[in-house]
């Protein structure tokens, strides 16, 4: 019995890693788009946490292959395992673009996105702590609403930055570059809400 609950248990592990993983490539887009130099360095580094994503997810979904009893409905696992690497994803993309782009200075609505991503992987780690007791299910359930608080956040600031991005004369090519690169990193605001949408389910079925 210790040892089938053992094995379960590792489930919790993986998303705990993965969801760490995602909130360092928050950390890591925050400190390029805050101190932007040694650009080529600081995006290397967001890939090289996209790849250790794509490796937490594949762990994940072997895993659930493997074993036939699973702590959680099997399809709530998948989708966590690739929700997770999504937000990543994005990130890394968001990143790639900027430097692609040869953007020279950042924005401050750039920023203000970095720190809605930091916060809300901040709080989709704090919600994965407590996935193995349900009997706090509140916690998580308050960390899934503040996620969504975020991601209206990061509406809002898409509206506001495309505002700001077509007023007054703008060389057309940097409308086109900046406009991508919000719109990525609003995309990635959403997945952290689509993450929480999967704690959310859980926490409903199980609770």
């Amino acid at each position: 019995m210790f040892a089938i609950r053992s094995r379960k248990d590792e489930f919790f592990g993986m998303f705990d890693t993965s969801a760490q993983n995602v909130h360092e490539g928050a950390q890591a887009l925050l400190d390029l788009l805050e101190r932007f130099e040694d650009v080529p360095n600081k995006v290397r580094r967001i890939k090289n946490l996209e790849h250790a994503g794509d490796e937490h997810t594949h762990r994940i979904l072997e895993k659930l292959a493997k074993m036939f009893i699973t702590p959680l409905d099997r399809e709530d696992i998948q989708r966590m395992g690739t929700r997770l690497d999504d937000v990543i994803d994005a990130m890394d993309a968001a990143a790639n673009r900027i430097m692609l782009y040869k953007i020279e200075k950042m924005t401050e609505d750039a920023k203000a996105f970095g720190r809605v991503l930091v916060k809300s992987t901040s709080l989709l780690v704090d919600a994965f702590s407590h996935l193995r007791d349900l009997k706090h299910s509140e916690l998580i359930l308050n960390a899934c609403v503040e996620v969504h608080t975020q991601e209206n956040e990061g509406d809002r600031l898409l509206q506001h930055a495309l505002a700001e991005l077509f007023e007054g004369q703008r060389d057309p090519r940097d409308i086109i570059k900046w406009k991508d690169v919000y719109e990525i990193l609003e995309r990635a605001t959403d997945e952290c809400e689509d993450v929480a949408d999967v704690l959310h389910t859980i926490v409903l079925k199980h609770a």
